[in-house]
C-alpha cells in the first residue's frame, strides 16, 4: 500500500440534485484532487466553493448540510474594522488558527490536505495559502 493511499484524506461534496420528498442534503465524501498552486481561484473554486459558494458569500451546496454555517468570505475586510485579515485568512486554510467549523468532522483542515498534494515540501504549501488568501481578499465587498 502507498503513503499516499494510506494517508488519503477526504474532503465533503454535496449530492446535487433535489428528491421529490424534502429531505437533508446528502453528504458524500471524494479525494482531494491536485490544483495548480499559483491559482488561488482554482483552489477556492475546487475546496472552498462547495460549502463557502462560488461567491464566497456562504451560500454553496454543502452550506445547508452543515451544522455549522459557513462563514460568508465577502465581509471580512468589513467585519475587521476596514482592515483584510490577511495572516487570519492564512493561518486559518492551514489550520493554525482556531475555528470551529474549520476543525470539525464536517469541514476539513486544509494544511494537511494541502500537504498530500505537494510532497516537496511546505514551502509550497504556504505559497498555496498566500495564493488563496489573495483571492479570498479580491472577493471582498467594496
Amino acid at each position: 500500500m502507498t503513503k499516499r493511499r494510506l494517508f488519503t484524506i477526504t474532503f465533503l461534496l454535496v449530492q446535487l440534485g433535489v428528491p421529490a420528498v424534502a429531505q437533508q442534503p446528502e453528504i458524500k465524501k471524494g479525494s482531494i484532487h491536485y490544483t495548480s498552486p499559483t491559482s488561488g481561484k482554482e483552489m477556492f473554486m475546487s475546496y472552498c466553493a462547495v460549502c463557502h459558494g462560488k461567491d464566497g458569500k456562504g451560500n454553496g451546496p454543502a452550506a445547508a448540510a452543515l451544522k455549522i454555517p459557513p462563514a460568508d468570505l465577502t465581509t471580512l475586510t468589513k467585519r475587521n474594522g476596514g482592515k483584510f485579515p490577511a495572516a487570519h485568512v492564512s493561518s486559518t486554510i492551514l489550520g493554525e488558527a482556531d475555528v470551529p467549523a474549520h476543525g470539525s468532522r464536517e469541514m476539513p483542515i486544509w494544511g494537511p490536505l494541502l500537504r498530500i498534494l505537494d510532497t516537496h515540501g511546505d514551502l509550497i504549501v504556504r505559497q498555496r495559502a498566500v495564493n488563496l488568501t489573495e483571492y479570498v481578499q479580491s472577493l471582498q465587498e467594496k
